[in-house]
């Protein structure tokens, strides 16, 4: 595995950053026991960087898999929460969920511009004191929106961005790739840390997961890429592909059979509060229920943390 430095926030990272959305409640729904265990064999093939927020609601899983390594592992959070209150309860929670004593990386979770961000400095605020605390190592933002991570290049307390960015340009919501190209630039060439999510497309560039990978990897300073993994194969498919060998051809196969999408339960309600979570506009609804644009999905999960009969889900 390679690993890199994060910027200036002083942690060096693995390259390839387990992305733990997809094994907890809002996809794959893994016991405890069979999500941590994915979670722990990156562990030992070398990756120490662990990527999760507070409404994918998987700490457990971390917590499990982190009990008993003696290694270093760099964990990054999130959270919605604007104001200074909120933030301090998601801070607590991920500690205390985790059984952590600090969270080296906690990000305003999905802004969207400026605006946006300063919406959540209270929420901010609070994230450097517990910086100066030594709560967090480091604090930024994620976003799918080149605005935000513009926004968030030139801001001197911003230590590191998690923006979406992808060879074809699909999920960002306001620019081409090449506007969210200029803004990684700006924000690394200003010392922030960058680490990418959605190299895939939310699965859309699934078919073509090695040269969509090795695109992510190759730009100028990104230091690690967020990837979803909910199998064994899958994490060692990665693992490969991120440190310069090639996948078994038993492991391809498992990997590149297996295709996700978002399934809409038939106890759908139609309440609508999945479409605005929905930042893609993927969603909308249609006769009373809600029906999905699978050209638009991203498979972020995100709709299903907002669904209240459970009827979401990335399968």
């Amino acid at each position: 595995m390679f690993y890199n430095s994060l910027g200036t926030s002083g942690l060096r990272v693995s390259r390839l950053c387990f992305g733990s959305l997809t094994i907890g409640p809002l996809q794959a729904g893994l016991s405890i026991s069979a999500g941590a265990s994915v979670i722990r064999r990156a562990l030992e093939l070398g990756v120490n960087f662990i990527d999760t927020a507070q409404c994918y609601d998987n700490y457990a899983y971390i917590r499990h898999a982190l009990k008993g390594w003696p290694h270093r592992v760099i964990v990054a959070s999130k959270s919605y929460d604007y104001t200074r209150e909120g933030m301090a309860r998601s801070l607590e929670e991920a500690r205390r969920e985790m059984d952590l004593e600090l969270i080296d990386i906690f990000l305003l979770h999905q802004q969207e511009t400026a605006l946006t961000i300063a919406g959540h400095r209270p929420a901010l605020e609070y994230l450097l004191e517990a910086k100066e605390k030594g709560l967090v190592r480091a604090v930024g933002i994620s976003t799918h929106a080149v605005a935000a991570a513009r926004a968030a290049a030139v801001m001197p307390e911003i230590d590191v961005i998690h923006p979406l960015y992808n060879q074809a340009g699909l999920g960002i919501i306001d620019g081409s790739r090449e506007d969210m190209l200029a803004a990684i630039t700006l924000a690394h060439n200003n010392g922030k840390g960058i680490y990418l999510m959605k190299a895939l497309g939310g699965g859309h560039l699934a078919t073509k997961a090695r040269q969509s990978l090795q695109f992510a990897l190759a730009t100028p300073g990104v230091a690690a890429v967020a990837v979803g993994m909910q199998s064994l194969a899958e994490v060692e498919t990665n693992v490969a592909w991120f440190s310069g060998r090639e996948p078994s051809p038993e492991l391809l196969a498992q990997v590149e059979g297996k295709k996700r999408r978002l399934h809409i339960g038939d106890d759908c309600q139609g309440c609508g509060n999945c479409l605005d979570r929905c930042s893609q506009g993927a969603l909308q609804l249609v006769d009373g229920r809600v029906r999905v644009n699978e050209e638009l999905c991203i498979l972020c999960g995100y709709c299903a943390g907002v669904c209240q009969d459970f009827c979401l889900k990335v399968i």
